[in-house]
């Protein structure tokens, strides 16, 4: 029943973005402000397709299709060579092939979601939840909060959020059921697709430590643990060490960042520093489309951020600790706060997708005005971003 129910919610959302863009085209002017945006019409495909392979989305096609151009290593390499390999079975159509990818990828990574959330939400007793002035949470409610949040659309986009979002689930959800050959695989594969795979490495550490049987194991044992620990950063190491072998240089994946705009830096500029570039773009900054995507970004932060430090509090205030749920908590702020470090919030809309306990927080909310409110405010904001994006506007 709930694999039926959350195919329905699956079919629900993917409906909606399509005629969320369908629509957009009649009512907003379309901008195509990224490069190549010519190529999309050889797709052959309607624009209620192709437009979710806007900006970054052709990228990751044009790597699948011709390999890396120069600074296109800022994307790493497995969904594009997905692509490549798959193009055949879908009418050697690059784009067809991206959609199909990322739709399955997210649809199976629901489920292993909804499978995950029971799994971790079980743990502890309703009272020692009560005492912590919590509910048990229904996973759906997390499911429902994620398909409406303002970005969400990224998931069936030419873009590697929907497999990756299968990809750290499903490596969470096996962690959990204690299958490391297949924790290992996808820890690795994670960061063979985004950076902030490596931070797998945190329930990884945090499920090892529970486990004394690993954690003073030797032989097989050890071995286990080791690439337990290990997989995460080996996605990331062959990536690396591609690049020292094309480039010369390890780390073009962060080196290139500034080439793409967005203000980024390609050395550290901590937390307080991001904040006070914002308030002076706030009081400086001309009021055109690109303000308001300023205060978006500012926006989704904070709320994330508040809600993740609510999130921990709560956690640790148990006397029955469930470990899984700080060290998700702990995976999320990383996720968050990483790409802070190139000295902006651009994106960050997007990237908040995956700091999970922020859903989960939002699903454990007692109060059903307060859910039923930030549900239609993210419905609302879901169909402005999705249209203006559809349209050609950079909104993350």
């Amino acid at each position: 029943m709930n694999f039926l129910f959350i195919s329905l919610l699956f079919l629900v959302w993917r409906v909606f973005d399509f005629l969320i863009i369908f629509f957009s085209q009649k009512i907003i002017p379309y901008l195509g402000f990224f490069p190549y945006k010519d190529q999309l019409p050889g797709f052959n495909l309607p624009h209620w397709l192709s437009s979710l392979a806007n900006f970054d989305g052709l990228h990751y096609i044009f790597i699948a299709r011709d390999g890396y151009a120069q600074y296109e290593q800022a994307f790493f390499p497995l969904y594009p060579l997905l692509i490549k390999f798959l193009t055949p079975l879908f009418f050697n159509n690059q784009l067809l092939t991206g959609l199909i990818i990322s739709n399955v990828s997210f649809f199976l990574g629901l489920i292993l979601f909804y499978k995950y959330l029971k799994l971790i939400s079980s743990d502890l007793p309703t009272v020692a939840l009560a005492k912590a002035g919590s509910i048990r949470f229904n996973p759906i409610l997390s499911i429902l909060f994620l398909l409406a949040f303002p970005t969400s659309f990224f998931f069936g986009a030419v873009y590697t959020e929907g497999l990756f979002f299968f990809l750290i689930v499903s490596a969470l959800y096996f962690l959990k059921k204690e299958s490391y050959l297949l924790v290992i695989i996808f820890a690795f594969f994670s960061s063979f697709t985004r950076l902030v795979g490596v931070f797998l490495i945190i329930p990884i550490l945090f499920h090892l430590i529970q486990k004394p049987h690993l954690r003073r194991g030797f032989g097989g044992q050890a071995k286990v643990k080791s690439l337990l620990i290990l997989s995460p950063l080996l996605g990331l190491g062959l990536y690396c060490f591609y690049l020292f072998k094309t480039t010369g240089d390890p780390f073009f994946f962060l080196t290139s960042q500034p080439i793409f705009g967005a203000n980024r830096s390609s050395h550290l500029i901590f937390l307080p520093q991001v904040y006070w570039r914002y308030l002076k773009i706030f009081f400086t900054a001309n009021w055109d489309f690109r303000y308001f995507v300023s205060i978006l970004e500012f926006s989704f932060f904070s709320f994330v951020l508040i809600i993740l430090i609510l999130d921990l509090i709560k956690n640790c205030k148990l006397k029955i600790k469930n470990w899984e749920r700080i060290a998700l908590n702990i995976f999320s702020f990383a996720n968050l706060i990483l790409p802070t470090l190139t000295g902006t919030f651009s994106s960050i809309p997007r990237y908040v997708l995956f700091s999970l306990s922020f859903f989960i927080y939002l699903a454990q909310i007692k109060n059903v005005f307060i859910k039923y409110l930030i549900i239609i405010v993210f419905l609302i904001l879901h169909i402005l971003l999705l249209g203006y994006f559809s349209q050609g506007y950079f909104i993350s």
